[in-house]
């Protein structure tokens, strides 16, 4: 198996390697350019567009190694998803290329977007199945009428995540990189060979594209790679959970920690500001971090590190499940999380730059220790 996923990796680089700069150049040919505005943090006009290498190496790696594979290498459940993550994601791929050069309508990309969770649900059965009592044992099939809405909220929701950490060279491949090694690792100890092989080959689609795409980037992926990186994220992650249950769930909400949290604070933050939910703005994560201080490429690199705990805890937490301790740990590693997600995101201000509840409440606590000692 190891030597599947080292050639498929390699096989995958290659070919991403290959195709970026033909990809750039057809880029610049049909005028699929990235023009700077008020929002964005890049000066000068970039082709986009490189999603089509990374969509191409995985592509056509997968359809080559498949006729290779012994009868037993993948179950029914792993083909129809194999099968549907292919056919949806070359439907998002054509709606972001075309956004790449047109600018579509959000509210038509959205639609597709929903068109293209539909084909994995409907088209290939695969969807979201049971569900658990957090610290009981009782597991209850899911209704078609909870599992399928789930299913595709979760599709799309981690596809349209992916898009929106698009702001920095190299930033979306990484963080998308550093998730798809998360599963891989999990694969590994799990000992899910159908998997492992997906995220090598998709892996070694991405480090190919980062070649050209980290600071200065060369070239950017556009909406053509950042939402295909979401669709196959959000896809082969359920790939390793063929009963996903609450307790399960939360272990590939921790490998794409860094874009859903992110979202999540985009929305506070324009609820907030009682702004439209979808209006853009330059408040995100890597945005706030550049306000501080950080030059273009320590942004990134920090980013990549939250990414890499994220991963981290999705792991460990992984493993506790598999130990029989998923219960207890996962509460314990939400509760951390969300503890650090608030202080993080009063320090660097991504929802509010003045309101610090929790912080003030501590600062509070200190000075009152601190008087009380004095006083005696």
């Amino acid at each position: 198996m190891v030597g599947v996923g080292v050639a498929g990796f390699a096989m995958a680089l290659a070919i991403s390697l290959a195709l970026t700069p033909l990809v750039k150049k057809f880029a610049i040919q049909i005028g699929a350019m990235d023009v700077p505005d008020h929002r964005k943090v890049h000066t000068r006009v970039m082709p986009r567009m490189g999603g089509l290498a990374i969509y191409a190496a995985f592509t056509v790696t997968i359809l080559l190694f498949l006729p290779w594979l012994p009868d037993s290498f993948l179950s029914d459940h792993d083909e129809n998803l194999i099968r549907g993550l292919l056919t949806g994601g070359t439907l998002i791929v054509l709606l972001g290329a075309l956004d790449d050069r047109f600018q579509l309508n959000a509210k038509l990309k959205f639609l597709v977007q929903i068109a293209a969770a539909c084909i994995v649900v409907f088209g290939f059965d695969i969807k979201i199945n049971l569900v658990n009592i957090p610290f009981g044992s009782a597991m209850q099939p899911m209704g078609d009428w909870l599992s399928i809405p789930l299913t595709i909220l979760w599709i799309v929701g981690v596809t349209n995540a992916i898009n929106l950490i698009d702001g920095l060279d190299g930033l979306a491949a990484g963080v998308s990189g550093i998730a798809i090694g998360t599963i891989l690792v999990m694969a590994a100890l799990m000992g899910q060979s159908s998997v492992i092989l997906l995220s090598t080959v998709l892996l070694g689609g991405v480090v190919g594209f980062l070649h050209f795409n980290f600071h200065p980037a060369k070239i950017f992926m556009g909406d053509s790679g950042s939402l295909f990186l979401g669709f196959a994220l959000a896809t082969l992650s359920m790939l390793g959970f063929k009963q996903i249950t609450v307790v399960s769930f939360v272990t590939p909400i921790l490998i794409i920690g860094v874009p859903l949290s992110d979202t999540f604070f985009a929305i506070v933050r324009r609820w907030v500001q009682k702004k439209p939910i979808f209006a853009p703005d330059k408040g995100h994560l890597h945005h706030r971090l550049q306000q501080l201080g950080f030059s273009h490429r320590k942004t990134v690199l920090i980013i990549y590190g939250i990414a890499a705990f994220f991963g981290a805890c999705a792991i460990v937490q992984s493993v506790a499940t598999s130990t029989g301790m998923g219960n207890w740990v996962t509460f314990i590693v939400i509760c951390v999380l969300m503890f650090l997600l608030q202080i993080g995101a009063e320090v660097i201000g991504i929802v509010d730059k003045t309101k610090r509840p929790v912080i003030d409440f501590f600062n509070r606590l200190f000075l009152r220790q601190q008087t009380n000692t004095r006083s005696k």
